[in-house]
């Protein structure tokens, strides 16, 4: 979707998050909208509401999941040039994106070993995290490496079926449309990434955690909080053998940043 007036909408998302008790982030673009809330059902109902009170957003896919603490700390709307950041403005996916696959269906070609490249479009840090089995990993601290890395990818992966993914799918959108241009011909992007392949199919295929960008850090396979936390320091995610590490101390330093 395009929102042309972006500017105007900033206010009254802020006061019906703010009249909910909602917590979060809303990023308010042209190209479009995504948010990541928390509050009470009751809450997130009546902003589901609102939302619908406009054309543009009232079917917009939706990924929920429950906590029992709220996962965020503040309310921030936020007016931003890009989604998710990339830095190619000609790619734009109201124009052109991939098609969808369905999280059956992706199992179903897995099941079947089929000769498909399944690829991680996220970064390093996460990718440690979790990722699918045999996944392409392009060693990426950036989405907007993502560009420049797939020009390292062999050339005959350009003519084969290739099914990427991320954490919820909004940055597939984007990807795929980037490897559509660069002239790979077969690409399709995983139906609400991994968090919505979890809901429909569990941890099939699928080895470790799934990062996320709250406190809850990453979530396993049935959509729980896992035991993974953030360094301090350094920020990245740390699993239980990292915690362990004589290399880190609380509030401090991690392996990474040690």
């Amino acid at each position: 979707i395009t929102l042309p007036d972006r500017d105007e909408l900033r206010q009254p998302f802020r006061d019906i998050c703010e009249t909910l008790g909602l917590a979060g982030t809303i990023l308010l673009s042209h190209e479009g909208i995504n948010f990541f809330l928390a509050g009470s059902r009751k809450g997130i109902d009546s902003y589901l509401e609102f939302l619908a009170q406009d054309q543009r957003l009232a079917d917009i896919p939706l990924k929920v999941s429950y906590s029992d603490t709220q996962p965020f700390r503040r309310m921030l709307v936020r007016l931003k040039t890009e989604i998710i950041s990339l830095g190619r403005p000609e790619i734009s996916p109201a124009d052109f994106t991939g098609e969808e696959i369905a999280p059956q269906h992706l199992k179903a070609k897995l099941d079947a070993d089929e000769d498909v490249v399944v690829l991680d479009t996220r970064n390093e840090y996460e990718i440690r995290i979790g990722t699918f089995e045999d996944a392409v990993d392009l060693n990426i601290s950036s989405f907007r490496d993502f560009p420049d890395a797939i020009n390292n990818l062999p050339e005959e992966m350009k003519e084969k079926e290739i099914i990427m993914f991320c954490t919820g799918g909004i940055r597939c959108e984007k990807a795929s449309a980037v490897m559509l241009n660069a002239g790979f011909v077969n690409v399709k992007q995983l139906k609400g990434g991994v968090l919505g392949y979890f809901e429909e199919c569990g941890g099939d295929h699928w080895d470790g955690d799934c990062f996320v960008f709250d406190r809850r850090v990453a979530l396993n396979p049935q959509l729980e909080e896992t035991d993974h936390e953030l360094c301090f320091a350094c920020r990245e995610p740390l699993g239980q053998e990292e915690l362990n590490s004589e290399d880190y101390v609380i509030g401090q330093s991690c392996p990474h940043c040690a």
